[in-house]
Protein backbone atom coordinates (compact mmCIF):
# COMPACT_ATOMS: atom_id res chain seq x y z
CA UNK A 1 0.00 0.00 0.00
CA UNK A 2 1.37 3.66 -1.03
CA UNK A 3 2.20 5.58 2.09
CA UNK A 4 0.51 9.02 2.06
CA UNK A 5 3.67 11.89 2.52
CA UNK A 6 2.82 15.17 4.47
CA UNK A 7 4.48 18.27 2.99
CA UNK A 8 3.29 20.44 6.30
CA UNK A 9 6.11 22.58 7.17
CA UNK A 10 8.62 22.61 4.23
CA UNK A 11 9.81 25.03 2.35
CA UNK A 12 11.54 25.80 -1.36
CA UNK A 13 15.12 26.15 -1.28
CA UNK A 14 14.48 28.48 -4.02
CA UNK A 15 11.93 30.49 -3.10
CA UNK A 16 10.80 30.14 -0.06
CA UNK A 17 7.08 28.92 -0.59
CA UNK A 18 5.28 26.75 1.54
CA UNK A 19 5.32 23.25 -0.04
CA UNK A 20 2.03 21.18 -1.15
CA UNK A 21 3.66 18.02 -3.14
CA UNK A 22 6.93 17.24 -4.39
CA UNK A 23 7.34 20.03 -6.74
CA UNK A 24 6.62 24.16 -5.45
CA UNK A 25 3.85 25.62 -6.67
CA UNK A 26 5.60 29.34 -6.83
CA UNK A 27 8.81 28.01 -8.82
CA UNK A 28 8.05 24.57 -9.68
CA UNK A 29 11.89 23.43 -8.52
CA UNK A 30 11.62 19.64 -7.05
CA UNK A 31 11.75 19.05 -3.52
CA UNK A 32 14.13 16.55 -3.90
CA UNK A 33 17.65 16.81 -4.31
CA UNK A 34 19.86 16.08 -6.71
CA UNK A 35 23.02 14.75 -4.90
CA UNK A 36 21.81 11.49 -5.43
CA UNK A 37 23.62 8.14 -4.67
CA UNK A 38 24.66 6.10 -8.15
CA UNK A 39 21.77 3.30 -7.78
CA UNK A 40 19.20 5.88 -7.57
CA UNK A 41 20.29 7.66 -10.28
CA UNK A 42 20.27 4.66 -12.24
CA UNK A 43 16.57 3.98 -11.52
CA UNK A 44 15.68 7.73 -12.45
CA UNK A 45 17.55 7.07 -15.56
CA UNK A 46 15.27 4.02 -16.21
CA UNK A 47 12.37 5.30 -14.95
CA UNK A 48 12.81 8.53 -17.84
CA UNK A 49 13.90 5.76 -20.50
CA UNK A 50 10.64 3.88 -19.93
CA UNK A 51 8.22 6.64 -19.69
CA UNK A 52 9.89 8.30 -22.89
CA UNK A 53 9.05 4.83 -24.77
CA UNK A 54 6.06 4.14 -23.37
CA UNK A 55 5.47 7.90 -25.24
CA UNK A 56 6.80 6.35 -28.72
CA UNK A 57 4.04 3.58 -28.13
CA UNK A 58 1.17 5.73 -27.98
CA UNK A 59 2.35 8.39 -30.54
CA UNK A 60 3.82 6.43 -33.64
CA UNK A 61 1.24 3.83 -34.56
CA UNK A 62 -1.76 6.62 -34.27
CA UNK A 63 0.87 8.66 -36.39
CA UNK A 64 1.16 6.38 -39.01
CA UNK A 65 -2.40 5.02 -39.17
CA UNK A 66 -4.59 7.51 -37.34
CA UNK A 67 -5.08 10.56 -40.10
CA UNK A 68 -5.52 13.71 -37.50
CA UNK A 69 -5.71 11.72 -34.31
CA UNK A 70 -2.89 12.95 -32.69
CA UNK A 71 -3.55 16.82 -33.53
CA UNK A 72 -7.64 16.39 -32.26
CA UNK A 73 -6.09 14.60 -29.21
CA UNK A 74 -3.88 17.94 -29.10
CA UNK A 75 -6.14 20.27 -29.49
CA UNK A 76 -8.82 18.75 -27.07
CA UNK A 77 -5.57 18.85 -24.43
CA UNK A 78 -4.70 15.49 -23.85
CA UNK A 79 -0.47 15.79 -24.14
CA UNK A 80 1.07 14.17 -21.66
CA UNK A 81 0.96 10.84 -23.04
CA UNK A 82 2.08 11.78 -26.85
CA UNK A 83 5.34 13.24 -27.83
CA UNK A 84 5.22 16.88 -28.38
CA UNK A 85 4.85 17.47 -31.86
CA UNK A 86 7.67 19.47 -32.52
CA UNK A 87 10.14 17.66 -30.99
CA UNK A 88 8.32 14.21 -33.07
CA UNK A 89 8.92 16.40 -35.76
CA UNK A 90 12.33 17.29 -35.45
CA UNK A 91 14.17 13.47 -34.55
CA UNK A 92 12.18 12.11 -37.17
CA UNK A 93 13.59 14.43 -39.56
CA UNK A 94 17.10 14.13 -38.18
CA UNK A 95 16.80 10.28 -38.21
CA UNK A 96 14.94 9.26 -42.00
CA UNK A 97 17.56 11.74 -43.56
CA UNK A 98 19.98 9.95 -41.56
CA UNK A 99 18.95 6.87 -42.76
CA UNK A 100 18.57 7.92 -46.43
CA UNK A 101 22.05 9.49 -46.59
CA UNK A 102 23.06 5.91 -45.80
CA UNK A 103 20.71 4.22 -48.26
CA UNK A 104 22.10 7.10 -50.93
CA UNK A 105 26.10 6.15 -49.66
CA UNK A 106 25.97 2.17 -50.20
CA UNK A 107 24.29 3.14 -53.94
CA UNK A 108 26.64 5.70 -54.95
CA UNK A 109 29.50 2.84 -53.45
CA UNK A 110 28.18 0.58 -55.87
CA UNK A 111 28.29 2.58 -58.95
CA UNK A 112 31.17 3.53 -60.57
CA UNK A 113 32.04 5.83 -64.02
CA UNK A 114 29.33 5.80 -66.19
CA UNK A 115 26.49 4.34 -63.88
CA UNK A 116 27.68 1.06 -64.07
CA UNK A 117 27.26 -1.03 -61.02
CA UNK A 118 30.58 -1.59 -59.50
CA UNK A 119 29.93 -5.51 -58.07
CA UNK A 120 26.88 -6.94 -59.10
CA UNK A 121 26.25 -10.83 -59.11
CA UNK A 122 22.85 -12.59 -59.45
CA UNK A 123 23.23 -16.08 -60.28
CA UNK A 124 19.33 -16.82 -60.25
CA UNK A 125 19.59 -16.35 -63.65
CA UNK A 126 21.75 -19.16 -64.19
CA UNK A 127 19.83 -21.38 -62.14
CA UNK A 128 16.55 -20.91 -63.51
CA UNK A 129 17.97 -21.56 -67.20
CA UNK A 130 15.67 -23.90 -68.94
CA UNK A 131 18.23 -24.74 -72.06
CA UNK A 132 21.78 -24.81 -72.01
CA UNK A 133 21.89 -21.77 -74.35
CA UNK A 134 20.29 -19.93 -71.95
CA UNK A 135 22.84 -20.86 -69.36
CA UNK A 136 25.44 -19.55 -71.19
CA UNK A 137 23.92 -16.71 -71.93
CA UNK A 138 22.79 -15.98 -68.20
CA UNK A 139 26.39 -16.83 -67.63
CA UNK A 140 28.38 -14.55 -70.23
CA UNK A 141 25.63 -11.68 -69.01
CA UNK A 142 27.18 -12.04 -65.63
CA UNK A 143 31.11 -12.09 -66.26
CA UNK A 144 30.20 -8.93 -68.57
CA UNK A 145 29.30 -6.89 -65.68
CA UNK A 146 31.85 -8.15 -63.37
CA UNK A 147 34.47 -7.06 -65.87
CA UNK A 148 33.04 -3.82 -66.34
CA UNK A 149 33.03 -3.14 -62.51
CA UNK A 150 36.94 -4.16 -63.08
CA UNK A 151 37.20 -1.22 -66.13
CA UNK A 152 35.70 1.43 -63.88
CA UNK A 153 39.25 1.61 -61.79
CA UNK A 154 37.32 2.25 -58.73
CA UNK A 155 37.74 -1.21 -56.58
CA UNK A 156 40.34 -1.43 -54.58
CA UNK A 157 42.58 -4.67 -54.96
CA UNK A 158 41.05 -6.82 -52.47
CA UNK A 159 37.73 -6.47 -54.97
CA UNK A 160 39.35 -7.49 -57.24
CA UNK A 161 40.52 -10.47 -56.02
CA UNK A 162 36.30 -10.98 -55.33
CA UNK A 163 35.45 -10.37 -58.41
CA UNK A 164 37.44 -13.48 -59.79
CA UNK A 165 35.96 -15.76 -57.27
CA UNK A 166 32.62 -14.77 -58.17
CA UNK A 167 33.30 -15.60 -61.61
CA UNK A 168 34.78 -18.96 -60.46
CA UNK A 169 31.63 -19.39 -58.43
CA UNK A 170 29.25 -18.32 -61.15
CA UNK A 171 31.37 -21.03 -63.49
CA UNK A 172 30.73 -23.76 -61.25
CA UNK A 173 26.84 -23.27 -61.01
CA UNK A 174 26.66 -22.81 -64.69
CA UNK A 175 28.70 -26.14 -64.88
CA UNK A 176 26.24 -28.05 -62.84
CA UNK A 177 22.94 -26.39 -64.36
CA UNK A 178 24.20 -27.78 -67.64
CA UNK A 179 25.09 -31.21 -66.07
CA UNK A 180 21.30 -31.48 -65.02
CA UNK A 181 20.29 -29.96 -68.34
CA UNK A 182 21.86 -33.03 -69.90
CA UNK A 183 24.42 -30.63 -71.84
CA UNK A 184 28.62 -31.09 -71.79
CA UNK A 185 29.55 -29.00 -68.35
CA UNK A 186 32.47 -26.47 -68.40
CA UNK A 187 35.67 -27.80 -68.60
CA UNK A 188 38.33 -27.05 -65.55
CA UNK A 189 40.86 -25.06 -66.97
CA UNK A 190 37.96 -22.42 -67.40
CA UNK A 191 36.43 -22.55 -64.30
CA UNK A 192 39.25 -21.63 -62.81
CA UNK A 193 40.35 -18.88 -65.30
CA UNK A 194 40.60 -15.33 -64.13
CA UNK A 195 39.18 -12.36 -65.64
CA UNK A 196 40.98 -10.23 -67.85
CA UNK A 197 43.67 -8.07 -65.87
CA UNK A 198 43.27 -4.09 -65.71
CA UNK A 199 45.83 -1.69 -64.80
CA UNK A 200 44.83 0.70 -61.81
CA UNK A 201 46.40 3.37 -60.75
CA UNK A 202 46.78 3.30 -56.76
CA UNK A 203 44.72 6.09 -54.84
CA UNK A 204 48.03 7.63 -53.28
CA UNK A 205 49.44 8.01 -56.73
CA UNK A 206 45.68 9.56 -58.50
CA UNK A 207 46.00 12.19 -55.83
CA UNK A 208 49.20 13.29 -55.86
CA UNK A 209 49.49 13.07 -59.96
CA UNK A 210 45.69 14.10 -61.30
CA UNK A 211 45.63 13.49 -65.00
CA UNK A 212 44.49 16.18 -66.24
CA UNK A 213 43.29 16.43 -70.04
CA UNK A 214 45.30 17.63 -72.91
CA UNK A 215 42.42 20.35 -74.26
CA UNK A 216 41.97 21.74 -70.01
CA UNK A 217 44.27 25.19 -69.83
CA UNK A 218 46.39 25.34 -66.94
CA UNK A 219 44.60 27.34 -64.90
CA UNK A 220 41.84 25.58 -64.34
CA UNK A 221 43.21 22.94 -61.87
CA UNK A 222 43.66 26.14 -59.62
CA UNK A 223 39.61 26.56 -59.91
CA UNK A 224 40.43 30.24 -60.40
CA UNK A 225 36.51 32.09 -59.77
CA UNK A 226 35.56 34.96 -60.69
CA UNK A 227 35.09 37.32 -57.48
CA UNK A 228 31.32 37.94 -56.38
CA UNK A 229 30.99 41.63 -56.10
CA UNK A 230 27.35 42.82 -54.74
CA UNK A 231 27.33 46.37 -54.15
CA UNK A 232 24.62 46.10 -51.51
CA UNK A 233 25.81 43.22 -49.92
CA UNK A 234 28.85 43.57 -46.89
CA UNK A 235 32.26 42.56 -48.45
CA UNK A 236 32.24 39.63 -45.57
CA UNK A 237 28.93 38.41 -47.57
CA UNK A 238 30.80 38.74 -50.85
CA UNK A 239 34.01 36.81 -49.84
CA UNK A 240 31.57 34.29 -48.60
CA UNK A 241 29.80 34.09 -51.75
CA UNK A 242 32.97 33.90 -54.28
CA UNK A 243 34.39 31.24 -51.77
CA UNK A 244 31.15 29.18 -52.57
CA UNK A 245 31.49 30.00 -56.03
CA UNK A 246 34.93 28.31 -56.15
CA UNK A 247 33.56 25.06 -54.45
CA UNK A 248 31.04 24.59 -56.81
CA UNK A 249 33.57 24.99 -60.09
CA UNK A 250 35.67 22.75 -57.96
CA UNK A 251 33.38 19.97 -57.79
CA UNK A 252 31.93 20.31 -61.18
CA UNK A 253 35.30 20.09 -62.70
CA UNK A 254 36.23 16.87 -60.44
CA UNK A 255 32.74 15.55 -61.70
CA UNK A 256 33.29 15.87 -65.14
CA UNK A 257 37.38 15.59 -65.42
CA UNK A 258 38.70 14.37 -62.77
CA UNK A 259 40.16 11.31 -61.96
CA UNK A 260 38.15 8.34 -60.56
CA UNK A 261 39.49 9.28 -57.19
CA UNK A 262 38.72 12.96 -57.68
CA UNK A 263 35.36 11.79 -59.00
CA UNK A 264 34.35 10.11 -55.95
CA UNK A 265 35.27 12.44 -53.57
CA UNK A 266 33.54 15.29 -55.09
CA UNK A 267 30.63 12.77 -55.16
CA UNK A 268 30.76 12.39 -51.70
CA UNK A 269 31.23 16.06 -50.93
CA UNK A 270 28.76 16.91 -52.57
CA UNK A 271 26.24 13.88 -50.68
CA UNK A 272 27.26 15.12 -47.56
CA UNK A 273 26.24 18.73 -48.06
CA UNK A 274 23.02 17.95 -49.58
CA UNK A 275 21.76 16.14 -46.52
CA UNK A 276 23.24 18.60 -43.73
CA UNK A 277 21.58 21.42 -46.32
CA UNK A 278 18.25 19.62 -45.56
CA UNK A 279 17.15 19.14 -42.43
CA UNK A 280 17.20 23.25 -41.88
CA UNK A 281 15.56 23.56 -45.20
CA UNK A 282 12.76 21.24 -43.88
CA UNK A 283 12.29 23.18 -40.48
CA UNK A 284 11.85 26.83 -42.82
CA UNK A 285 9.02 24.52 -44.77
CA UNK A 286 6.77 23.75 -42.32
CA UNK A 287 5.98 27.23 -41.12
CA UNK A 288 5.80 27.86 -44.90
CA UNK A 289 3.34 24.84 -44.83
CA UNK A 290 1.23 26.66 -42.05
CA UNK A 291 0.73 29.82 -43.90
CA UNK A 292 -0.61 28.05 -46.88
CA UNK A 293 -3.20 26.19 -44.33
CA UNK A 294 -4.03 30.02 -42.76
CA UNK A 295 -4.71 31.11 -46.41
CA UNK A 296 -6.88 28.70 -47.85
CA UNK A 297 -8.75 28.08 -44.80
CA UNK A 298 -9.09 31.76 -43.66
CA UNK A 299 -12.94 31.83 -43.02
CA UNK A 300 -12.59 28.80 -40.58
CA UNK A 301 -10.85 31.22 -38.10
CA UNK A 302 -8.18 29.58 -36.79
CA UNK A 303 -5.25 30.71 -35.18
CA UNK A 304 -1.99 30.25 -37.02
CA UNK A 305 -0.62 27.94 -33.86
CA UNK A 306 -3.43 25.25 -34.45
CA UNK A 307 -1.66 25.21 -38.70
CA UNK A 308 1.50 25.19 -37.31
CA UNK A 309 0.40 21.95 -35.30
CA UNK A 310 -1.36 20.16 -37.94
CA UNK A 311 1.68 21.09 -40.41
CA UNK A 312 3.92 19.36 -37.79
CA UNK A 313 2.07 16.62 -37.20
CA UNK A 314 1.91 16.36 -41.33
CA UNK A 315 5.67 16.81 -41.64
CA UNK A 316 6.51 13.79 -38.90
CA UNK A 317 3.73 11.32 -40.99
CA UNK A 318 5.91 12.27 -44.01
CA UNK A 319 9.37 11.76 -42.26
CA UNK A 320 8.12 8.43 -40.62
CA UNK A 321 7.03 7.29 -43.89
CA UNK A 322 10.27 8.33 -46.00
CA UNK A 323 11.85 6.49 -43.01
CA UNK A 324 10.21 3.40 -43.31
CA UNK A 325 9.93 3.29 -47.44
CA UNK A 326 14.08 3.54 -46.96
CA UNK A 327 14.36 0.89 -44.39
CA UNK A 328 12.07 -0.92 -46.94
CA UNK A 329 14.18 -0.85 -49.71
CA UNK A 330 17.13 -1.34 -47.65
CA UNK A 331 15.76 -4.72 -46.74
CA UNK A 332 14.43 -5.52 -50.13
CA UNK A 333 17.59 -5.32 -51.62
CA UNK A 334 19.76 -7.28 -48.70
CA UNK A 335 16.95 -10.04 -49.19
CA UNK A 336 16.51 -9.98 -52.54
CA UNK A 337 19.36 -12.38 -53.57
CA UNK A 338 18.68 -14.54 -50.59
CA UNK A 339 15.04 -14.96 -51.31
CA UNK A 340 13.16 -13.36 -54.02
CA UNK A 341 9.80 -13.50 -52.74
CA UNK A 342 10.75 -11.47 -49.83
CA UNK A 343 12.10 -8.52 -52.61
CA UNK A 344 8.67 -8.71 -54.57
CA UNK A 345 6.88 -8.44 -50.98
CA UNK A 346 8.69 -5.46 -49.51
CA UNK A 347 8.15 -3.93 -52.81
CA UNK A 348 4.27 -4.18 -52.37
CA UNK A 349 4.48 -2.71 -49.17
CA UNK A 350 6.97 0.20 -50.21
CA UNK A 351 4.36 1.35 -52.53
CA UNK A 352 1.80 1.04 -50.33
CA UNK A 353 3.93 3.43 -48.06
CA UNK A 354 4.08 5.62 -51.00
CA UNK A 355 0.61 5.36 -52.02
CA UNK A 356 -0.40 6.25 -48.14
CA UNK A 357 0.76 9.53 -47.86
CA UNK A 358 -1.40 11.80 -50.09
CA UNK A 359 -4.68 9.09 -49.01
CA UNK A 360 -3.24 10.12 -45.39
CA UNK A 361 -3.06 14.25 -46.00
CA UNK A 362 -6.67 14.29 -47.65
CA UNK A 363 -8.31 12.42 -44.67
CA UNK A 364 -6.66 14.31 -41.90
CA UNK A 365 -7.33 17.69 -44.07
CA UNK A 366 -10.85 16.66 -44.11
CA UNK A 367 -11.27 15.30 -40.63
CA UNK A 368 -9.62 18.69 -39.27
CA UNK A 369 -10.80 21.15 -40.82
CA UNK A 370 -14.72 19.00 -41.40
CA UNK A 371 -15.81 20.59 -44.90
CA UNK A 372 -17.06 18.81 -47.67
CA UNK A 373 -15.35 16.35 -49.72
CA UNK A 374 -15.52 18.76 -53.30
CA UNK A 375 -14.32 21.92 -51.16
CA UNK A 376 -11.26 19.23 -49.34
CA UNK A 377 -10.20 17.93 -52.72
CA UNK A 378 -9.81 21.09 -54.28
CA UNK A 379 -8.13 22.56 -51.34
CA UNK A 380 -6.07 19.37 -50.81
CA UNK A 381 -4.68 20.00 -54.95
CA UNK A 382 -4.34 23.88 -54.67
CA UNK A 383 -2.19 23.24 -51.21
CA UNK A 384 -0.27 20.61 -52.51
CA UNK A 385 0.73 22.29 -56.21
CA UNK A 386 2.13 25.44 -53.74
CA UNK A 387 3.87 23.25 -51.36
CA UNK A 388 5.28 20.97 -54.73
CA UNK A 389 7.20 24.23 -56.17
CA UNK A 390 8.30 24.90 -52.57
CA UNK A 391 9.76 22.03 -52.19
CA UNK A 392 11.24 21.70 -55.23
CA UNK A 393 12.87 25.65 -54.90
CA UNK A 394 14.19 24.00 -51.10
CA UNK A 395 15.68 21.31 -52.86
CA UNK A 396 17.33 23.51 -55.64
CA UNK A 397 18.39 24.96 -52.59
CA UNK A 398 19.63 22.39 -50.72
CA UNK A 399 21.09 21.52 -54.07
CA UNK A 400 23.34 24.22 -54.61
CA UNK A 401 24.53 24.41 -51.08
CA UNK A 402 25.56 20.73 -51.17
CA UNK A 403 27.18 21.80 -54.57
CA UNK A 404 29.35 24.58 -52.59
CA UNK A 405 30.70 22.12 -49.71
Amino acid sequence: MKQLTTYEGLHCANCGASMQGEFCHECGQSIHSVLKPVHAMAEETLETVLHIDGRIVHTLPPLLLKPGFLTLEYFSGRRVRYIAPFRMMFVLCLLSFFVFHLAIDQISSKVGRGGFPLVSVNDSAIENADSPAQVRKALQKQLDGLQTARATGLLAPNLLDQTNVAARDLRQKASRRLLELGAAPISAASIAEPLPSVTVKPAAAMRAAPTVPDDVEPKASGQESTPVQIAWLPDMVNARLTELGKHIQENMHALKKGDPVARQEAQQRIISGVFSALPPTMFVLVPVFAVLLKLFYVFRRRLYMEHLIVALHSHAFMFLSLLLITVTGMLSTWLRPHAAWTGYALGLLQAALILWIPTYLLIMQKRLYRQGWPMTVLKFWCIGWCYFWLLCFALAVAAVVGMAH
